[in-house]
């Protein structure tokens, strides 16, 4: 049996946020972080984003999951809103955190979310960024890359092939494959939101909410 939610407030956090009651009993069995994924990235689909990760942590006694969100055109405070309670809703009818308190955190990426995949390339044009690049290493096959370096520049295009980085003034191209995790460089005095961007910067906090679900029993 669901019981109701209560609502307070507290200080402002990157997160919205929703508090599973107290078990009865200790047990707090291990999640399967890969079967989260599976179960939340249909959630985040229909609100038109992309799941960036799942993860989970502690919060005092409690766990903490953490789960991160992406669009293109930023992530509003509204659609972290929907996606907290959508994904609070699944999980309840699911039971895939099983009896053992926890608390959701629903958040859009931070400036120091690595670039990994060619949609957070695309996002991150217009930034200035830094990524180590790789090489064929001459001693194991022309295929199995090293560390060559690094170059910084801004992200001036961004497609399913690779990237075209503003390297001191001149335009160069680099494939997925050539690049390393890039980070965007914070630039002090540039506006937070770009042309076609949200205005509210990546995971821009909202009141956090708490609410449970406790047993009728």
């Amino acid at each position: 049996m669901n019981g109701g939610s209560r609502h307070g407030s507290s200080r402002p956090d990157r997160a919205r946020a929703k508090t599973a009651a107290a078990p009865r009993g200790n047990g707090r069995p291990d999640v399967d972080t890969a079967r989260l994924e599976r179960l939340l990235e249909p959630v985040v689909q229909a609100a038109g984003l992309d799941l960036e990760s799942v993860r989970i942590g502690s919060a005092g006694r409690r766990r903490l999951l953490r789960v991160v969100v992406d669009g293109d055109g930023g992530v509003s405070l509204d659609s972290i809103a929907l996606v907290s309670r959508e994904v609070s809703v699944r999980l309840d009818d699911t039971g895939a955190m099983g009896e053992a308190p926890y608390t959701l955190e629903v958040s859009s990426p931070g400036v120091d979310r690595p670039l990994t995949q060619p949609r957070h390339w695309r996002r991150a044009l217009g930034r200035l960024v830094r990524v180590p690049l790789t090489g064929p290493d001459p001693g194991a096959g022309a295929h199995v890359p090293e560390p060559a370096g690094q170059v910084e520049g801004r992200v001036v295009a961004a497609d399913t092939d690779g990237i075209v980085l503003d390297v001191a003034g001149e335009p160069r191209e680099f494939g997925y494959a050539e690049l390393g995790p890039g980070r965007v460089q914070v630039e002090f005095g540039r506006p937070a939101a770009e042309p076609g961007r949200d205005a509210a910067p990546a995971g821009a906090a909202t009141e956090p909410r708490t609410g449970g679900r406790a047993d009728g029993h």
